[in-house]
């Protein structure tokens, strides 16, 4: 594409990102709907997230994506913050405003989406969900106001686990999240799961890693999705699959978070045709 005077800017901060594959998602994108529109990564040094974000409207960024460590941090640099994003507690999506930025959290809607297009429903489900950090705490708020039934959520640490489940079921008005500690799966009902691995564990290079490895553990699971896409197997979808489930892994939830950003930046909708020629270049990075 040339690039000139009329030519938008996106990008990615946070710390690191060398190796982020957002750039591939957006200007694929771009290409695809002919949006004279460039993405390119930031990396942001720990303390000056302010500057980032005031730098970017002063250079009137179209918009901005937020990754770790700073989807939390940066909020306090908003204008404003959409709904979905403050019951999570963080932001991945800035939108330019005429007084800064709004933003938003794409990254559970990208799951929804993923599992949507997967023929996942979360909606009367009862779900097993591993983890209580960041990713896992936003994993429990999409499942809880999207209808599932029940949220087994499993943690080492059980007084962690309790308060995501206390905010959680506080914020949507009724009991659906049920903490565990992980050893406790044992204790699980005996019936099949929906299981959403919420954790770092088995993320390259250290694949092998599984929060439980119990194969009476993935008896019990119809369904597993991993948030992780490297590798692209993980050793959790591995032993779903032995025992006869189906298991899917994190890169459709990282492709739709990028789109929704997207359709928020340029105010279009993306089809599923369009989105799957980005996940197809996705995909040739891992297969």
């Amino acid at each position: 594409m040339e690039i000139n005077g009329h030519t938008r800017i996106c990008g990615l901060i946070g710390n690191p990102v060398e190796h982020t594959l957002s750039p591939m998602i957006h200007n694929t994108l771009a290409g695809l709907l002919g949006h004279n529109l460039v993405y390119v990564p930031f990396l942001v040094e720990e303390g000056r997230v302010p500057e980032a974000v005031t730098g970017a409207d002063a250079l009137h960024l179209l918009g901005l994506n937020v990754t770790v460590p700073y989807k939390s941090e940066v909020i306090q640099c908003l204008q404003e913050i959409d709904d979905l994003a403050k019951n999570i507690g963080a932001v991945n999506t800035l939108v330019k405003t005429a007084g800064g930025y709004k933003g938003y959290n794409t990254d559970m809607e990208g799951l929804y989406r993923a599992m949507k297009s997967e023929g996942i429903r979360l909606e009367g489900e009862q779900i097993v969900l591993l983890g209580a950090g960041g990713a896992a705490r936003a994993v429990a708020y999409l499942c809880a106001v999207k209808g599932a039934e029940k949220v087994y959520m499993l943690n080492r640490t059980i007084s962690k686990v309790q308060a995501v489940a206390e905010e959680v079921n506080r914020t949507v008005g009724r009991e659906v999240i049920l903490p565990m500690i992980t050893e406790d799966y044992v204790k699980l009902p005996e019936r099949k799961y929906l299981a959403i691995q919420g954790t770092s564990v088995g993320l390259a290079p250290h694949t092998e890693d599984v929060v439980i490895a119990d194969k009476v553990f993935y008896e019990k699971i119809k369904t597993g999705f991993d948030l992780i896409y490297n590798p692209w197997e993980t050793k959790f979808m591995r032993l779903v699959r032995q025992q006869g489930g189906d298991a899917y892994n994190g890169l459709k939830m990282l492709l739709y978070q990028g789109i929704i950003a997207y359709e928020l930046w340029n105010d279009v909708s993306v089809s599923e045709e369009q989105a799957q020629i980005v996940y197809e270049k996705l995909k040739e990075h891992f297969t």
